[in-house]
C-alpha cells in the first residue's frame, strides 16, 4: 500500500478509534526503538510471517531519517540457502537483551511463542503486540493494539497505518529542515487524491 491508499484509508476511517490507535501504538514503537537505540526483532506466527510491514518500516524509517525503524524479520521457519536479511531465526529473541524491542504480529494467539516472548520480556526486552489481542500475549506485552476478528479493518490494513505513522511520528520529532521531503509527498498525496475543480 502506497502513501496514496494509505492518505485514502485514513479519509475513510475519520472520526473512528482507528487513527488514534494506530497513531498511539505507532508512537509507542517510535520511542522505544529511538530511546534505545534501536534492536527493533520482528516476528510474527509460524503460519504468518509480517513481510510487509517488515518491508514498510524498512521504507518509513529511510524517509524519516529514523534507522532504528528498520527491523529485523525474525522467522519460525529458515532455510539453508536464504538470504541474510531471511535467514534469522527464533534464536534471536533468545539473544535479545535490555533496550531491544520485539514486536509480535499475529492474527491468532502465538502459543508456540509465548515462553520465547516471556523470556524476552524478563531479559528487559519491551514487548509490544500487534493482532488479535489474545490474553496471555496482552499479559506480557508492555503495548498492545488489538485487531480483533470481524472489526473494520483487517490486521493487513493495520499494518500499513502503524508503519506510515511511526515515519511521521518520527519525522515529527526531527527539525523542520529535515522534513521537507516527507511534506512535499504528503501535498503530493492530497493533491492525488482530492476531487477535481468544478468546471466553471
Amino acid at each position: 500500500m502506497d502513501a496514496v491508499r494509505v492518505a485514502l484509508l485514513r479519509d475513510v476511517l475519520a472520526g473512528t478509534e482507528w487513527l488514534g490507535a494506530t497513531r498511539r501504538f505507532a508512537g509507542a514503537l517510535r520511542g522505544s526503538v529511538v530511546a534505545h537505540g534501536g534492536g527493533l526483532l520482528l516476528v510474527g506466527t509460524p503460519a504468518y510471517e509480517p513481510w510487509h510491514l517488515a518491508a514498510h518500516l524498512v521504507d518509513e524509517a529511510a524517509w524519516s531519517g529514523t534507522p532504528e525503524l528498520a527491523p529485523t524479520l525474525v522467522r519460525h521457519h529458515v532455510r539453508p540457502g536464504d538470504p541474510a536479511h531471511l535467514a534469522v531465526g527464533p534464536g534471536r529473541i533468545a539473544a535479545a537483551r535490555r533496550g531491544d524491542t520485539l514486536l509480535v504480529v499475529a492474527p491468532e494467539e502465538p502459543a508456540p511463542l509465548l515462553e520465547r516472548v516471556h523470556d524476552a520480556r524478563r531479559a528487559g526486552v519491551t514487548v509490544l503486540a500487534l493482532g488479535a489481542g489474545g490474553d496471555e500475549l496482552a499479559a506480557l506485552a508492555h503495548d498492545t493494539l488489538a485487531v480483533p476478528e470481524g472489526a473494520e479493518l483487517d490486521l493487513d490494513s493495520v499494518q500499513h497505518l502503524v508503519s506510515a505513522a511511526a515515519g511521521e511520528n518520527a519525522a515529527g520529532d526531527r527539525p523542520r529542515a529535515r522534513r521537507h521531503l516527507r511534506d512535499r509527498l504528503s501535498r503530493l498525496a492530497e493533491a492525488l487524491t482530492a476531487p477535481p475543480p468544478a468546471p466553471w
